[in-house]
């Protein structure tokens, strides 16, 4: 491990535990455990998987202005978002390019928390300070000082009732995009979350897999005891660690793009997440003025994006030496994603999970390789088009959406 590298409090427990280990966003991050990549990716879909995703930075955003700052700076529209409730989205320059894409959490009247990416909470924190410097607002970069654990999958719920204080009341109402709680001990004692030992959390029903679950905000001297708990539960949920090798395969299933690889220094335009975007329904314009706007209404220098999914779990690299090609071999663009959904199959022309209701008995799926590719004029949904690496060819279908089935939406009533 290069001494340049930061490490989260979990870092020791990793590699006590064989994790494989290796750089990702400037930390020493496990990519697998010993169980494999594979049966990571199952047990969320099947019952329950934790992830370590305290590289990830918090930035908060209080005061008077604290709304007006963030409308400026985020693609949502934020005059509606309630107390308790958080929204994807993303903070863009003024040629709409990705400086990052960012959860907005509204904790209160004024008082926000905006979660980033490994390693990009000086540079949000840079950009917001930049843009309200005549405002009445404090922006503070948390980096550090915060923890998460994400638990996904049906039996995530199951799972943390027992080591929350008044679950019933905690798990009674929690649609998804919504949290509970404050890590601050001063918070009001009427809105806290606390774990049995008297630990208060952040309890968001979020997640990065497509799936059911929850992200977890600790203090980092807390991480590990709560993630030993986790693993301490009824051995009949089967929880397992997982490292950012499942967490890349699941989200690319669930069509979710990865910052600076799917989304990055080209315009956040004509994509599967234009739900990120606070555009007006007839798709005329925006509902909001913010950083970026009017880049983005300008078709020059557009990109497009789209998912794919393959024939079988082959895959190629990501990157410009993975280039798309139509079927008369014309070059379109290139690969930004390539990962395998080992939880999904094709089964007469229609792609089954190993959790569809309408699965075939028996039904065991060796997997399918998905992603997005990135070309300059847009494509029919349907259509094929072929991916090249060296001598590695793939025909994959242009898809709107990959495994089927996802339970992140399910009512919470349906997994307690």
């Amino acid at each position: 491990m290069g001494n340049m590298l930061k490490t989260t409090p979990l870092n020791r427990w990793h590699r006590e535990n064989n994790a494989n280990m290796a750089e990702f966003g400037g930390f020493d991050m496990p990519l697998w455990y010993e169980t494999g990549v594979k049966n990571e990716h199952l047990a969320v879909l099947e019952s329950a998987g934790i992830f370590d995703t305290s590289h990830m930075a918090c930035v908060t955003v209080r005061g008077n202005d604290a709304l007006a700052l963030l409308q400026r700076c985020h693609t949502r529209d934020l005059a509606s978002l309630a107390q308790g409730r958080c929204v994807y989205g993303a903070i863009l320059d003024e040629q709409g390019h990705t400086v990052d894409d960012a959860i907005v959490y509204c904790i209160g009247p004024g008082d926000f928390m905006v979660c980033v990416n490994a390693g990009m909470g000086a540079t949000v924190t840079a950009h917001l300070a930049g843009h309200g410097k005549k405002l009445d607002v404090v922006i503070k970069d948390l980096t550090g000082k915060i923890a998460k654990i994400d638990i996904q999958g049906k039996n995530s719920l199951r799972i943390l009732k027992h080591l929350i204080q008044s679950p019933e009341q905690v798990f009674d109402t929690m649609p998804y995009f919504s949290f509970k709680g404050h890590m601050d001990p001063a918070f009001s004692p009427s809105s806290q979350v606390v774990l049995t030992d008297g630990t208060p959390v952040l309890l968001s029903r979020s997640g990065y897999t497509g799936e059911f679950g929850f992200e977890i905000f600790i203090a980092p001297e807390k991480a590990v005891d709560l993630w030993t708990d986790i693993l301490g539960q009824d051995r009949s949920y089967n929880v397992i660690p997982c490292g950012l090798g499942a967490r890349d395969s699941l989200r690319a299933g669930a069509v979710l793009p990865l910052s600076h690889q799917d989304i990055g220094s080209w315009k956040f335009i004509n994509h599967p997440w234009m739900f990120a975007l606070s555009l007006k329904p007839d798709g005329s314009g925006f509902t909001k003025a913010f950083i970026g706007d009017k880049a983005l209404l300008d078709p020059k220098d557009a990109y497009y994006t789209h998912a794919f999914v393959g024939e079988n779990l082959r895959k190629v690299s990501s990157g410009q030496k993975a280039q798309v090609f139509d079927l008369e071999g014309n070059l379109l663009g290139n690969v930004l994603t390539c990962a395998t959904d080992m939880g999904i199959g094709w089964i007469d022309q229609k792609i089954i999970s190993i959790t569809s209701p309408d699965r075939p008995e028996g039904f065991v799926p060796k997997g399918l390789s998905c992603g997005f590719i990135r070309v300059k004029s847009p494509l029919e949904m349907g259509s094929k088009v072929v991916l090249k690496e060296n001598k590695r060819t793939l025909t994959v279908t242009l898809v709107t959406d990959v495994r089927p089935h996802r339970t992140a939406r399910q009512k919470i009533s349906n997994f307690i």
